[in-house]
């Protein structure tokens, strides 16, 4: 079971810096292309752009809670609970595994 986790491709756990505009202020998020992948695929799926959607989830949060947090740890659980089905309603992690290797093959990753 382990050979499983452990001949994980590195290119899923190399992290990766995009600088992106939040409440109106550029700033630096470090996720794991993984996450970004997913996060992409979220911001998608909802017609936005990445950058947009995480500003506009960066909004909702502070109308709810007064303030983020660790934004980078937010976007890394969103990420698990789209993947698992918890807000879609269809735990479908193979969706990820096919749009990586779709990547791979593009020259995205």
């Amino acid at each position: 079971m382990c050979h499983v986790f452990a001949s994980t491709d590195p290119a899923l756990f190399e992290p990766v810096t995009r600088s992106v505009r939040v409440a109106g202020v550029v700033t630096s998020l470090r996720l794991e292309a993984a996450f970004w992948r997913i996060v992409d695929d979220i911001a998608r799926a909802s017609d936005m752009s990445t950058g947009r959607f995480l500003s506009s989830l960066h909004d909702e949060v502070v109308e709810l809670r007064g303030e983020v947090g660790n934004f980078a740890s937010l976007l890394r659980v969103i990420a698990l609970r789209w993947v698992s089905g918890e807000v879609t309603g269809v735990a479908d992690p193979s969706v990820f595994a096919r749009g990586w290797v779709e990547a791979r093959v593009a020259g995205e990753a």
